[in-house]
């Protein structure tokens, strides 16, 4: 398939799900690579966990970070729904650092996560990042920050009235009154920052070999495959990946290892104008394009 008509069915394949997307595919080997609005910034939402792993275990290695140090988490005493994972615990809970990052990373688990923030805030992992030569991802708030929107707001089976403010009421600079989706407030990144953080992370840099292989290892313990692993994991080839879930968007980032050793970053931050909690197409349609992308440029 030619070049021009891989990016005119990604075009349509989006269009057609209702989406507005952010992707980008990289040959770590080679360095090629193929995007379709690579630049344009979103909202992080849950994809922000990879960078605090990657903090907390550069800190850690360092001596300013026990990792095997035991963390209580009290409950929640509203016990608000929520994902599985510590939200839904109803006792304190105390687990070491270390598994701290396996909850917030293959889990997704936000109460993990900001348990972790809590040892290392926001402008912590910001700074680490930099240290690291990581660009252009911002890091800003926790992670439970993201759970306050309209959406647990409104009663039971009326979230897709926060999904309809929420696709009506951005402005074209990216300006939102849900500071969750204003990317001048929000954590935020490109699909290109994020596909260089991934980069960072399975090649040599100036992450550690600590740090890098126990971020691809959490990696690869991710339970929310339904978005692009169906189109990228097969008996040949490992998926290793973060997802990121908030109201309109739905974003993945990973890599794809195939058995003749090629290697590829994929990443798909993406934006939907449907006002619906439930979108199989969409996570169908990202698929298609990392696909179409990844095919694309194995085949050249």
């Amino acid at each position: 398939m030619s070049t021009a008509r891989v990016f005119r069915e990604a075009r349509e394949v989006l269009d057609d799900a209702g989406l507005r997307g952010g992707f980008l595919v990289r040959d770590l080997d080679s360095g090629e690579e193929l995007g379709l609005e690579p630049d344009a910034v979103f909202p992080a939402a849950s994809l922000i966990k990879v960078p605090l792993a990657v903090a907390v275990l550069s800190l850690g290695e360092r001596g300013e970070l026990d990792l095997a140090a035991p963390v209580t988490v009290p409950p929640d005493p509203v016990a608000a729904p929520g994902p599985p994972g510590l939200m839904r615990f109803r006792h304190p809970a105390t687990i070491a650092v270390e598994d701290l990052l396996y909850l917030s990373v293959a889990l997704s688990d936000s109460v993990a996560a900001d348990a972790l923030f809590a040892l290392t805030p926001p402008a912590v992992v910001a700074d680490e990042l930099r240290r690291l030569g990581v660009d252009g991802i911002a890091v800003r708030h926790r992670t439970l920050d993201l759970m306050d929107t309209p959406a647990e707001h409104l009663p039971a089976g009326h979230a897709h009235l926060a999904h309809e403010l929420a696709i009506g009421a951005g402005t074209a600079g990216q300006g939102h009154p849900v500071p969750q989706l204003d990317v001048s407030r929000a954590n935020a990144a490109s699909a290109r920052a994020f596909t260089d953080l991934l980069s960072a992370i399975w090649r040599p840099s100036k992450i550690s070999d600590f740090a890098a292989s126990r971020v691809r290892e959490l990696m690869s313990f991710n339970v929310h495959r339904q978005r692009l692993a169906p189109d990228l994991a097969s008996d040949a080839s490992r998926w290793s990946s973060k997802t990121g879930t908030l109201l309109t968007m739905r974003h993945e980032m990973g890599v794809v290892e195939h058995a003749d050793g090629s290697a590829y970053a994929i990443v798909a931050l993406t934006e939907s104008r449907v006002p619906a909690v439930v979108q199989p197409a969409a996570e169908a349609a990202m698929g298609r394009v990392a696909r179409l992308f990844r095919d694309l440029l194995r085949s050249s």
